[in-house]
């Protein structure tokens, strides 16, 4: 029981983490997504379409940075005992993140490029998060950076609900599990709007020192 309530938090603050990051790039980053690396290439078409400069293929490196911000996490899990170690880098990665924005808008060097290389290291540190992911899947409820699997996997947990009813423990249980990722991610993606819009960048200081937290949690077990 302890351990499954384990892997509950820790899916709902990766959920968060991600829903947050991903908003917060978007409002405040020239609407490049870090989590959800695959949008950029819908972003980018549209803003093609609709006539717009050359920043627009920026958007085009998040999937290089991303593989190789996978590849990192796979050397990194191969080191470590610990599978939070990734995350702790993770964290380590989005509170450079936060400082770096600070420090631009201080030094009065925040341009378009300062905004890319924050946002190009945050999509790094989600690319970490994925890895995570996939290679420690059982650590949390499902994939915790994209929700299409999550809501799938929900809805058809709750057709199994409607036909069966509560009676069904494993479909409840499952969408249970679904139901953290899901409202996990949303509530992320809310407070990501806000801080993106009224403190921009820096505030992935928050998310970051959260990961740490999570790691020094996990450190010893």
């Amino acid at each position: 029981m302890e351990m499954q309530k384990n892997i509950c938090y820790v899916t709902l603050l990766l959920t968060m983490i991600a829903g947050y990051c991903d908003t917060v790039t978007f409002v405040a980053a020239d609407s490049i997504f870090s989590a959800h690396v695959t949008g950029n290439f819908i972003v980018f078409a549209y803003q093609i379409i609709k006539g717009s400069d050359a920043h627009a293929w920026i958007k085009l490196l998040t999937f290089p940075v991303f593989i190789f911000a996978v590849i990192v996490g796979g050397r990194i899990a191969l080191k470590s005992v610990n599978h939070y170690t990734i995350l702790f880098w993770e964290g380590i990665v989005l509170v450079l993140c936060g400082i770096a924005s600070y420090v631009f808008g201080y030094l009065q060097i925040f341009s378009e490029w300062a905004i890319y290389i924050v946002a190009m290291t945050t999509v790094f540190a989600m690319g970490l998060q994925n890895a995570f992911g996939k290679l420690f899947a059982k650590e949390t409820h499902g994939p915790t950076t994209m929700m299409t699997g999550n809501v799938t996997q929900a809805s058809l947990d709750l057709g199994n609900l409607i036909k069966n009813g509560t009676n069904d423990a494993d479909s409840l249980l499952s969408f249970k599990k679904q139901l953290v990722t899901i409202l996990g991610f949303l509530t992320g993606c809310f407070l990501g709007a806000i801080a993106g819009k009224f403190f921009g960048l820096g505030t992935l200081l928050i998310p970051g020192l959260a990961m740490i937290i999570c790691y020094w949690y996990h450190r010893n077990k």
